[in-house]
């Protein structure tokens, strides 16, 4: 097996399931957002506000490019990773592509007091939201498998992850 992408919109848990299920494995955890971050040696915010969100979609795709080359990562994706369907497909012949979903309301919960989502410094959080949700639908729906994460644990969720690499192989 190569690597586990963790796709799905913000809030949904993929930073913090992919650690533990990084720990999990013994294999390696990225965030695709950090690294860009780091890469760009400025933050997301500012990416988007400076270059705007066409520049930021060309180097999320070089960077997954770049972890897509390597093997026993547990990849935690941006949200809006899936709106480039060649994303979709290098990350299927990489490895596997899970989604992480939730309710508008939990993701608006988990997210709240966060100044650094771009997408979401709008005037009304929740409808923006469920209008992302509603667009990225399609995109996410090519994942291997969903994992609804509103009621689970962290812990309940890795689980369920492995269950699933386990059918897969």
């Amino acid at each position: 097996m190569g690597n586990i992408y963790l796709v799905g919109f913000m809030g949904t848990g993929k930073t913090v399931v992919g650690k533990e299920l990084a720990k999990k494995k013994k294999w390696r955890f990225v965030d695709l957002d950090e690294l860009i971050e780091l890469k760009e040696k400025r933050t997301i915010s500012e990416i988007f506000a400076k270059e705007g969100e066409p520049y930021f979609r060309r180097k999320e795709k070089e960077v997954l490019k770049e972890v897509a080359k390597e093997k026993k990562f547990v990849v935690a994706c941006g949200g809006g990773i899936v709106i480039d369907k060649d994303n979709i497909r290098l990350m299927k012949e990489t490895g596997i592509m899970i989604c992480l979903s939730a309710s508008a309301e939990v993701i608006l919960k988990r997210t709240s007091g966060y100044t650094h989502r771009p997408l979401l410094n709008v005037p009304d959080p929740k409808r923006q939201i469920e209008l992302l949700l509603k667009l990225r639908a399609p995109y996410y729906a090519q994942a291997d498998k969903i994992i609804d994460t509103s009621k689970l644990s962290v812990k309940e969720v890795v689980e369920k992850v492995l269950r699933l690499i386990k059918k897969k192989r």
